[in-house]
């Protein structure tokens, strides 16, 4: 049947979309009308199916900041819809209309410039791990209609690409766009939540790669650190939204017509509203950065044109014919990132954003040619780039010698807790404790108490301005946080300052993570400055009192400790390496740690926090 499809050819009025999932072989053809919201808790759930187009702009209902282009949050509202076989559909979909390329709106030099600054700049003074900056190709195709020409467009993508998770045109009054993007942000599904978190780059373009080109690749540190620190920002969101965690399965290959990529896939169980569940994972790191917060407002001063679509989400949204507790209809959605897609506006302007992740160890000419490789797909397939020629297609190189063990050998530095279920088991001498974990705009405070309530603590967290002076918990988390501890002039570090001052001179337990604890060692009279070479993302193995875990890091700044005693303050014994870099500190009723016990690269943090908590909360009455 395709007189739904058929009918869309030359009608350019209705609003549609035509998409492609992977695994299957037909397209789901949606028409409908459009409704513009102002939240993703006003897209309409009355037992209708919605697609949903969710603009990077909306990121603001987090409190994050964004460059505001008034790009709608745009619902379409289906209510004629078919299924196409793909062959079907490929016969009568049309043949991709001209483009005429024009290049990057950001010459090369300017955006290896730019990564150059954000990374001396923002990872430089503490500001976070990892930061994804944009770009566009523009390009011009005139003549044909818009829903005409992204039709053409999605053809032209389901032959000349491959491996894509969703593959789609969709026009809608004012915006047309056609895109094969290979990731999913987040699907919810018989109350089982998933993430896909895809980072590292192997660029083969049209060539086959050799067997150790790829090894290599999958050898590289910075292409597994950097799929390493996205899995940490994305298991924060499976913390915020599945009340029992979430665990990692892979890793495994994503693998382009010119490109390849490592990824994982999250799962985890939730019952929440799944626009609740699109809110909370406002947006991927993958095309932010993290913390999320501070990505956010690093794209803003760093980026001078609002993202659009780029960086959002495509969300279908379907009843699943289950009743929600407030008698609504239950809903499952499937929302894949909205990259690898060219837009195309009604003046004939063709736009393909693409970014790079930026790390400690990126070097502005890689990041320039990644960024380049990431545009090479779509416009290959639309005809702005010459075409792979027929029959250069790599093989598949997860079946390559050695592929398998590679992959796998990446999980034996990652913490066991976040491979498998996490069911709880109370430490006896924990169990039934409270827990305030106090989060200083970083979500590892998530991971944090999942981590503590796993203990047996009852935990919660509270954002760092509405935490009251004198908690009522027996034992205070401060956490983590972007920044520079020293700054007391800066609201959110003052806040941590006055907090752990309060704290410690009540006698109540305490725990102090990252930031946090460099805020305990100014105060017991230590030090605190850059390190020589950022510790982002970064797994070492340290002195904590006597025993050498796993940790995983990420700072930018550490305290110091010139020898052997105690702080000249408070007089806290002193774990450091032989540097003099203090990795924790512990004295009557409290703890502190720098590296990030929750983090996915601690293949030892549970029982290292399992010991602090139970040193600070020590000879506490229950």
């Amino acid at each position: 049947m395709t007189s739904l499809l058929r009918s869309l050819l030359d009608d350019d009025a209705t609003g549609f979309a035509v998409l492609h999932r992977r695994g299957t072989d037909w397209l789901d053809v949606l028409a409908g009308d459009v409704l513009d919201v102002d939240r993703l808790a006003d897209v309409p759930l009355d037992g209708g199916t919605v697609l949903a187009l969710v603009p990077f702009r909306q990121v603001r209902e987090r409190g994050f900041p964004a460059h505001d282009d008034g790009a709608p949050l745009r619902c379409l509202l289906v209510r004629d819809r078919e299924r196409v076989p793909l062959a079907d559909a490929l016969a009568l979909l049309p043949a991709a209309v001209p483009v005429q390329p024009e290049g990057f709106d950001i010459d090369d030099a300017t955006y290896a410039d730019r990564v150059r600054t954000v990374v001396e700049e923002e990872i430089g003074r503490g500001e976070g791990a990892n930061f994804v900056l944009r770009r566009d190709f523009v390009a011009r195709a005139d003549g044909a209609a818009p829903g005409r020409t992204v039709l053409g467009w999605l053809r032209a993508l389901l032959e000349h690409e491959q491996g894509a998770y969703w593959t789609f045109a969709v026009r809608t009054p004012g915006l047309a766009a056609a895109g094969a993007t290979p990731e999913r942000h987040v699907s919810v599904a018989g109350g089982v939540a998933r993430m896909n978190p895809i980072s590292g780059t192997f660029r083969h373009g049209a060539q086959h790669p050799t067997d150790a080109e790829l090894l290599a690749f999958l050898a590289d540190t910075k292409e597994s650190e950097e799929l390493f620190m996205v899995v940490d920002e994305e298991m924060k969101m499976m913390s915020a939204v599945c009340p029992d965690g979430g665990r990692i399965l892979g890793p495994y290959l994503a693998q382009m017509s010119r490109l390849t990529h490592t990824e994982y896939v999250l799962e985890g169980r939730t019952d929440l509203d799944v626009r609740e569940v699109l809110r909370l994972t406002m947006f991927a790191p993958t095309v932010t950065g993290s913390p999320m917060g501070n990505a956010c407002a690093v794209i803003a001063r760093h980026e001078t044109t609002p993202r659009g679509y780029y960086s959002g989400v495509l969300a279908l949204l379907e009843p699943d014919g289950t009743t929600r507790p407030d008698g609504t209809p239950g809903y499952e959605v499937d929302a894949p990132i909205l990259i690898r897609t060219a837009y195309l506006d009604d003046t004939g302007r063709v736009t393909v954003p693409v970014g790079a992740t930026l790390v400690r160890h990126s070097s502005p000419a890689g990041e320039v040619a990644e960024t380049h490789a990431k545009a090479a797909g779509v416009l290959t397939a639309i005809g702005a780039v010459a075409r792979v020629p027929a029959g250069t297609r790599a093989p598949v190189l997860a079946d390559q010698p050695g592929v398998a063990a590679a992959l796998a050998s990446r999980n034996d530095r990652l913490a066991a807790f976040w491979l498998r279920p996490q069911a709880v088991r109370p430490d006896p001498a924990l169990a039934g404790r409270t827990a305030l974990v106090v989060d200083a705009e970083d979500q590892f405070t998530t991971m944090l108490a999942h981590q503590l309530r796993h203990l047996g603590l009852d935990a919660r967290v509270l954002p760092w301005q509405e935490v009251p002076d004198d908690p009522a918990a027996d034992l205070l988390v401060l956490g983590p946080g972007p920044g520079d501890a020293r700054r007391l002039d800066e609201p959110r570090v003052a806040r941590l300052h006055a907090l752990l001052a309060r704290r410690l001179a009540a006698g109540d337990p305490l725990l102090a993570v990252c930031l946090s604890h460099q805020v305990l060692a100014l105060q017991a009279g230590l030090p605190v400055a850059p390190l020589p070479a950022p510790r982002q993302g970064v797994r070492l193995e340290v002195d904590v009192f006597g025993e050498r875990p796993a940790i995983g890091f990420y700072n930018t700044f550490a305290a110091h400790h010139a020898g052997p005693g105690r702080t000249p303050l408070l007089g806290l014994e002193v774990a450091a390496d032989d540097a003099g870099v203090v990795h924790a500190l512990r004295g009557p009723g409290v703890a502190s740690v720098q590296g990030h016990l929750e983090s996915v690269l601690s293949s030892d943090g549970l029982p290292t926090l399992r010991r602090l908590v139970g040193h600070a909360l020590a000879g506490r009455a229950r």
